[in-house]
């Protein structure tokens, strides 16, 4: 293996929104014959070629090392790869495909709100009917450690192949851990979730494996694409501030680095008095007022679209667990 590999989600809206993420760096993906294709590539890096897969085979080919970095959801990684922080590496959350795996129980349960009145629940239940209350899941895994760090052993897993939110309903099982966005569907199928019965705060990752074979070649690859990501991240937490201000020194940019976690990336000001910093949006209105009185006319803001520093922390971090 010498290209590096990135797998990308093959359709719907995880889809789209991964090819927003790299075109916002950008980059673009081509299909090379159209939808239908499942091999593509980035005219912008040579060395990479692209594999449409289904989230799931996302996550287990990242396991597998099949593929160098990939798009998924952390559910899905947390669910198939045992141990996951050891074979592969959550670069970034991409602020897309949010979803939580949660514990829900039927509404009219209303003396269970927490894991521990689970508890007892099931404790009582299994005593009374002499079997165990039956939990209906995709998420074997994480049920199975989640039920365990809170002391819960009376219940027994009910896979799940379909609509898992029925499942209570149907009288297939007592209850369920299952994903959700709104809870509007739970909440439509008569369940809640448990205060303290969300196992997961999952979204969208941008996922490195371990076990890939990472040559020379997909480490140049890698590091080129990753660049570009962390240009784009950090520019979207700076803003452009532009002035001609003589009387900027180094004095003054240290209480502005301090007080409002000012850059000044070029150094001090030009023999014109031209100055330029970034700033943190947070902080912006706070500095121009700081600027405008000591002396500053006009000040001038933009928003950047790429920031590119010396470090590269996202390729950093893939080289650190790599070694």
């Amino acid at each position: 293996m010498s290209a590096l590999i990135l797998a990308i989600p093959s359709k719907g809206r995880l889809m789209e929104n991964a090819n927003a993420f790299f075109a916002r760096a950008g980059l673009s993906l081509v299909q090379g014959r159209g939808g239908r294709d499942y091999r593509g590539a980035i005219p912008e890096l040579p060395d990479v070629e692209v594999a449409y897969l289904s989230a799931g085979d996302i996550a287990a080919s990242l396991a597998q090392g099949s593929v160098h970095i990939g798009i998924t959801g952390e559910d899905l990684l947390r669910e198939s790869i045992p141990d996951a922080d050891r074979k592969v590496v959550l670069l970034e959350g991409l602020r897309f495909g949010y979803a939580n795996v949660v514990v829900a129980v039927p509404q009219a349960w209303i003396d269970v709100r927490t894991m521990e009145d689970l508890d007892d629940v099931a404790t009582a239940f299994h005593a009374k009917r002499g079997q165990r209350m039956r939990v209906a899941t995709k998420y074997v895994n994480m049920t199975r450690a989640f039920f365990a760090d809170h002391g819960i052993a009376d219940y027994r897993i009910v896979e799940s192949l379909g609509a898992t939110e029925g499942a209570p309903a149907a009288g297939t099982a007592e209850l369920i851990v299952d994903i959700t966005t709104t809870g509007a569907t739970l909440a439509a199928n008569g369940l809640k979730v448990v205060d303290d019965g969300i196992m997961l705060r999952s979204q969208a990752n941008l996922v490195a494996s371990i076990s890939a074979d990472w040559s020379a070649k997909a480490r140049r690859a890698a590091q080129l694409l990753l660049d570009r990501v962390a240009a784009e991240r950090r520019a979207r937490t700076m803003r452009e501030v532009r002035m001609r201000f003589k009387g900027a020194d180094a004095e003054m940019l240290a209480e502005a680095k301090g007080r409002f976690g000012v850059q000044a990336p070029f150094g001090g000001p030009t023999s014109s008095g031209m100055l330029t910093l970034l700033c943190p949006p947070s902080t912006l209105h706070e500095f121009t007022i700081f600027l405008r009185e000591r002396g500053a006319e006009t000040v001038i803001v933009s928003a950047p679209e790429y920031v590119f520093a010396q470090d590269n922390p996202l390729y950093d971090m893939l080289v650190e667990r790599l070694s």
